[in-house]
């Protein structure tokens, strides 16, 4: 159920900041707090819940609880009152500039000299004009044409107080800055890009290739429909994952209804989207991966990494969608649905950001390795787990799960051998890996034919048949397995 309301003039008011950078709303999963309560500065107050992240929400103040704005289950929009302070002499609202944005966990002091809210005299006379700003800071956390948060008075940066301190701490002049995020917000990343160029001549090099665990590049994900521009978020230890109980049966009771919520929700929506908009097809095969086997543990053995099929696989398919034949199934559909005047197209990317779809505590996700073809498989062995990881504990980013233009799904890791997989919209395509498994082969021996056993790991390719035909599909199928039957072409990457 939603929760509506107006927006707040309360200067008691704590206003739902935007708590993953462009979240328009949030399930209030549970309250850490009651009425009555007296918090501290960081204190947790609730437990919310985006489309993609579980989140704790901390006090923006110190302060006595007067009222609790939504019940558990409810889904509370961005810029509406989350709680309200009491009022007490020791407890009076801060400014806008003061507060953490979006609500990290203590991660940016307030100013030891908050921007004082004006307010009537006691002798009832009106105080001095004040300049406009366009966040009047009247109330705590509220939205207005600048992000809470943040401020920013005329030719000045828009900033948090902790990006400004850092320019003061590296002696660098943050108004002169352009910044990267939304609403031309200066962020910690421009700040440290703009010291890094003052005190190297050259140019700052390409960010190197993980030897160890990787690290994303930053980049503005996919203008397409699934991802709209989202910046980086300021490097930080961001939100800390919430811990979420598992239902369980009441004593004598027979059954239990789970509502939809949160990321099962998401995914409910997603899914239905993706059947009643793509018309689903499906190819299937089998590779023989006995050669494969044999070089995967090889490697393993001689860069210690554990080394599963999946990155293989993944490289393999980065190298399909990057030759001409195959782009159509490297691609998004733009289209709006139920607007028959909207322009609708194709969109056929270059680069190959491959999704990797992951099983987690909260149900499936789908974090995105960004120029995934320019990888060698063992940089994509250690993308894969980094990023499942990041997946399953909660603490990936937005950026991180979004923008995916191709998705693998390794149903084999649990069971099963083919599968009709959900193509991952808007995009076009999607492939399911099943459990390898011994089976026969037929292979050529000094010319003469004989039945092997061999390891043989099913494919199941599913497309979107508006955009891709069937023989552009199955051909692309029969790629995959060529290579992953020859694999020693997989080991550097697609694209230099």
């Amino acid at each position: 159920m939603s929760h509506h309301k107006h927006a707040s003039s309360n200067p008691n008011d704590f206003i739902l900041p935007d708590l993953g950078e462009g979240v328009a709303e949030a399930e209030l999963i549970a309250w850490r707090v009651k009425v009555g309560d007296k918090v501290n500065e960081h204190d947790i107050l609730a437990d919310m819940e985006t489309d993609k992240a579980l989140v704790e929400v901390p006090s923006p103040r110190a302060g006595v609880i007067g009222a609790l704005h939504g019940k558990p289950g409810e889904i509370l929009k961005v810029g509406e009152p989350l709680v309200t302070y009491a009022e007490h002499a020791d407890s009076r609202p801060q400014s806008p500039a003061s507060q953490p944005l979006a609500a990290p966990v203590a991660t940016e002091p307030k100013p030891s000299k908050p921007v004082p809210v004006s307010a009537p005299s006691s002798n009832g006379a009106k105080p001095a004009p004040q300049p406009e700003r366009e966040d009047e800071g009247t109330v705590v956390g509220k939205v207005g044409g600048a992000l809470a948060g943040v401020s920013a008075a005329p030719g000045k940066a828009l900033a948090t107080p902790a990006v400004r301190r850092l320019a003061r701490d590296l002696g660098v002049d943050i108004d002169a800055i352009s910044g990267s995020g939304i609403g031309g917000r200066v962020l910690e990343k421009d700040v440290r890009d703009t010291a890094a160029v003052r005190s190297t001549p050259q140019p700052r090099p390409a960010p190197a290739r993980p030897s160890q665990a990787p690290v994303l590049p930053e980049r503005t994900p996919l203008h397409s429909p699934s991802s709209a521009a989202i910046e980086t978020p300021v490097s930080s230890p961001g939100p800390k994952p919430a811990r979420r109980e598992v239902p369980s049966f009441p004593a004598g009771s027979e059954s239990i209804r789970v509502p939809f919520r949160g990321v099962r929700r998401t995914i409910a929506n997603r899914l239905r989207e993706s059947v009643n908009q793509a018309v689903h097809f499906n190819v299937m095969d089998e590779a023989d991966v006995s050669t494969l086997d044999q070089l995967r543990r090889k490697l393993g053995a001689a860069s210690g990494e554990k080394l599963s099929f999946l990155p293989f696989v993944a490289a393999a398919v980065c190298r399909v969608l990057t030759r001409e034949p195959f782009r159509a199934m490297n691609a998004t559909v733009d289209e709006k649905p139920g607007d028959p005047a909207y322009d609708a197209a194709i969109v056929q990317h270059r680069a190959v950001h491959l999704g990797i779809a992951t099983d987690t505590d909260s149900g499936l996700m789908v974090p995105v390795i960004r120029d995934c073809d320019a990888l060698g498989v063992l940089e994509i062995g250690r993308h894969i787990v980094h990023l499942a990881e990041a997946a399953r504990n909660r603490s990936a980013s937005r950026e991180q799960l979004m923008g995916s233009t191709f998705t693998i799904s390794n149903v084999g890791s649990h069971a099963g051998r083919f599968a009709t997989p959900i193509i991952n919209y808007p995009e076009a395509a999607i492939l399911a890996v099943g459990r390898a498994r011994p089976g026969p082969v037929v292979r050529d021996v000094g010319g003469v034919q004989g039945i092997f056993v061999g390891n043989l790991l099913p494919l199941s390719l599913a497309c979107d048949h508006r955009v891709v035909d069937g023989a552009t599909a199955a051909l692309a199928l029969a790629e995959i397995i060529k290579l992953l039957q020859s694999p020693e072409q997989l080991l550097t990457p697609a694209r230099s």
